[in-house]
């Protein structure tokens, strides 16, 4: 298949379907899958292969197989030299016969990072280089409506930056370069917050991670204008504001927790006129009524916690 046809959606493939990627794979692509499940189906498979060769059998760098019988399960492996390697099973089943889906493979410099109906399903750290792989193979009882492959260079890969942020200070008191988006963080918005404004966070959850907090803050008081705090124990997001020397009451409800240890993010506080909406790698979470009103006085920026920055910005 062409270059410029695989790089636009294609439409209703015939499965077994096996197509070129001749551009390769690159940190910050997306591949996205949309289907439906048939009713009889007992397994289909999404594999990224490199080449497509039958006998022998092309490597398989990751190859994604949900399985229904029983309670159903996903596993995940690689095939070298036509032998399997150690199988990653996940119980979570995000696929349900009869019903459509969306599969987004989030192509990272050394992971996969699936989700599935807008919801994080799993990692897959590459046991393969990423340069190798070059087709992609879908098999099985499934039904594809979509295939598309969308490039995406703010994901990981890109340098760090900090548009519209001035660090002020790191714990030694040094003032570290760009690349050293050290935490505990804390900046200054080189302009104050107002609405249409957008703070976008980008990081990976660390392996272990309890939780995590970011705080728009006022430089003139102990006030806390916005108080993220995703606690991945739990599968809490709690938000809040600190005014007047208290905490107001705790904001919880969330549809699906986007969090998850070793997970790569985008975090991108929008700031509109009566509340802040937040996004997690490009699906909205929620909405948080503005407590603190004098939004030209919040012009500070803090995050704490159990994860790695890659990069901030406002704009």
């Amino acid at each position: 298949m062409p270059l410029d046809q695989l790089q636009k959606i294609i439409h209703n493939p015939v499965i077994p379907y096996t197509g070129t990627i001749l551009s390769g794979l690159l940190p910050g692509e997306l591949v996205v899958i949309q289907g439906s499940v048939p009713d009889d189906s007992d397994r289909f498979q999404v594999d990224f292969q490199c080449g497509s060769s039958t006998k022998p059998r092309a490597d398989v760098a990751f190859h994604f197989n949900p399985r229904f019988k029983r309670s159903g399960s996903i596993i995940c492996n690689t095939l070298e030299k036509e032998r399997w390697g150690w199988e990653e099973i996940t119980y979570q089943m995000p696929f349900q016969k009869g019903k459509p889906f969306k599969i987004v493979f989030m192509v990272l410099k050394d992971k996969f990072q699936v989700s599935v109906n807008e919801k994080h399903l799993l990692l897959y750290n590459h046991r393969i280089k990423l340069e190798r792989i070059d087709t992609l193979g879908i098999y099985g009882k499934i039904q594809i409506q979509t295939i598309q492959f969308i490039s995406n260079n703010s994901l990981q890969g890109s340098q760090p930056s900090s548009l519209g942020i001035t660090k002020i200070k790191s714990e030694n008191g040094e003032m570290p370069d760009g690349s050293q988006l050290v935490v505990p963080y804390i900046a200054r918005l080189n302009s104050a917050l107002r609405p249409g404004r957008t703070v976008a966070i980008k990081g990976e959850v660390n392996k272990n991670s309890n939780s995590f907090a970011v705080n728009l803050k006022s430089s003139d008081s102990k006030d806390i204008a916005l108080h993220l705090n995703p606690r991945m124990k739990t599968n809490v997001f709690v938000r809040n504001s600190y005014l007047s020397d208290s905490w107001g009451e705790e904001e919880k409800d969330v549809t699906n927790f986007p969090f998850s240890p070793g997970m790569y993010f985008e975090l991108l506080i929008f700031c509109d006129v009566h509340q802040y909406k937040v996004a997690v790698n490009g699906v909205h979470i929620l909405e948080y009524k503005h407590r603190f009103k004098q939004l030209e006085k919040i012009n500070i920026l803090e995050i704490t916690g159990d994860i790695q920055l890659l990069d901030v910005r406002s704009s």
